[in-house]
């Protein structure tokens, strides 16, 4: 057996795909089909949500338009191989939004650990959430949200739509660039064997590095040299005469 538990490499056949009008939150609803019995490999999508959210629960507004979408997986990998699945998550993301856009366009990049920026303003939002089932399987649900008509109009960072950067596509449209994108790159990833080949691409496409970077975390905020990311994918935060500082999870802030 090989990704994800299946027998040789994983195809785009190996995916299902169920379009839905308006829910909740996909992820949400992606958790009860795992509950139900789902194998897992099931992508949802949703023309609208009334429940989106975003990290640490902060509301995720979701308006026709845009793509909501939710990649289930069921026991994708052992849990210590977890940590590099968010940066994998992130370079497929980056592919597809770097397929659609225009010739000339802003640069896309790919801000710690995976929020995609067009001109280093965020246009997608990504959420992993993770529940044991009764059955001791492992449910994770790869929540992906991108601002494709429209963008929200009051944030923490600076945001833009595709609209605003000149694609003209439509969420089925861009799924289809996602759906092709997302199987390549957990393939690369292999249950988290492949984190090498992850860390390389995603540094090859990291916003910032060598720039004064703040990290918000739960308790307090630290600033310093953002430094890149380890070979684990963790950041790494030069502090100055303070010494290098390793940050497993935190909100980043330029300048």
């Amino acid at each position: 057996m090989t990704s994800l538990g299946r027998p040789g490499r994983i195809s785009l056949d190996d995916f299902r795909h169920e379009a839905l009008d308006e829910v909740s939150s996909t992820n949400t609803e992606a958790f009860a089909r795992a509950r139900a019995g789902d194998s897992g490999f099931l992508w949802l999508t949703a023309e609208r949500q009334t429940g989106g959210r975003g990290r640490r629960g902060r509301p995720w507004v979701s308006e026709r338009g845009n793509l909501y979408s939710t990649l289930l997986l069921i026991d994708p990998a052992p849990p210590e191989d977890l940590g590099s699945l968010p940066l994998a998550v992130a370079l497929a993301v980056h592919a597809a939004v770097q397929s659609v856009m225009p010739p000339g366009g802003e640069v896309v990049e790919i801000k710690w650990p995976n929020d995609v920026l067009i001109g280093r303003q965020k246009t997608s939002g990504i959420l992993l959430e993770a529940e044991r089932l009764s059955d001791g399987r492992m449910a994770l649900a790869i929540g992906i949200g991108i601002n494709i008509a429209h963008r929200p109009d009051v944030t923490l960072y600076p945001v833009t739509s595709l609209a605003d950067q000149g694609a003209s596509i439509s969420p089925p449209e861009f799924f289809a660039h996602l759906f092709a994108e997302m199987a390549e790159v957990l393939s690369v990833w292999d249950e988290g064997r492949g984190i090498a080949e992850i860390v390389r691409r995603w540094r090859r496409v990291a916003c910032g590095i060598g720039e004064k970077i703040t990290v918000n975390l739960p308790d307090r905020s630290i600033s310093g040299i953002f430094s890149g990311i380890d070979d684990k994918g963790i950041l790494l935060l030069d502090r100055g005469p303070d010494g290098m500082m390793s940050v497993a999870a935190g909100d980043v802030f330029f300048g």
